[in-house]
């Protein structure tokens, strides 16, 4: 990172640890494809702005720890500056998303005074402060890593204490296998863990009834 905050912000409930948010940038066609298959390109690509804006807003609220935004090109694009400051939004870099998320977690835990680290998306409007609070407090109780499983056999959640590039690697990403497969190197290389509780995330078009239901409103409805 360039940039290092010289000490952590007492007004957050674990001022040790950071929140990393990793997210696409919102073009049309370019967002939520399996989404656009049904309800097309531009009411995908708005459904992605308010899963965006939901997250920003959960952890500007919640004020869990400092947070920053990890992004998939054009760090100045407008939905971004309108949840996070430029100087806390950054270029992902790697190969794959594996690749992606070690190096962020990795640069993160490099900077001074941040003990702890969890990584999430954007797609998963079920987090809550709470949620995110369990996997902070896990990773303070001394566990390895943390994650938050997913439905549909991925993750929404996973968080570390160091960095451990093995847990990213040999991962069938955008697969139901994901979490078997991360829970396989886990225990393989002996890592303490803690799983939390399985929430859905929004991918496919089925997916989409569940935010009418959504506590505060997503600020998106589908079209009957």
């Amino acid at each position: 990172m360039t940039e290092q905050r010289a000490a952590p912000d007492p007004a957050s409930a674990h001022p040790r640890a950071r929140i990393v948010v990793f997210a696409r940038e919102p073009l049309l066609g370019k967002v939520k494809s399996r989404l656009a298959v049904e309800i097309g390109a531009q009411e995908a690509l708005a459904v992605y702005q308010a899963m965006l804006a939901r997250v920003g807003q959960l952890l500007t609220q919640a004020q869990l720890a400092a947070w920053d935004l990890w992004v998939t090109s054009n760090c100045s694009h407008k939905d971004f500056l309108s949840i996070c400051n430029k100087t806390d939004i950054y270029l992902q870099n790697g190969q794959d998303l594996g690749a992606r998320m070690d190096a962020a977690i990795r640069q993160t835990l490099q900077e001074k005074n941040v003990e702890s680290v969890i990584l999430i998306g954007t797609d998963c409007p079920a987090l809550t402060e709470r949620y995110l609070d369990q996997a902070l407090l896990a990773l303070e109780s001394g566990v390895d890593v943390v994650l938050g499983p997913a439905e549909d056999g991925g993750y929404v959640l996973v968080g570390m204490r160091r960095p451990i590039a093995a847990v990213f690697e040999d991962i069938p990403w955008g697969t139901d296998q994901v979490m078997q497969r991360t829970l396989e190197t886990l225990k393989a290389k002996e890592l303490t863990y803690r799983l939390l509780d399985t929430l859905w995330d929004v991918d496919r078009p089925e997916d989409l009834t569940r935010l009418q239901l959504l506590e505060p409103p997503l600020g998106w409805k589908l079209d009957q």
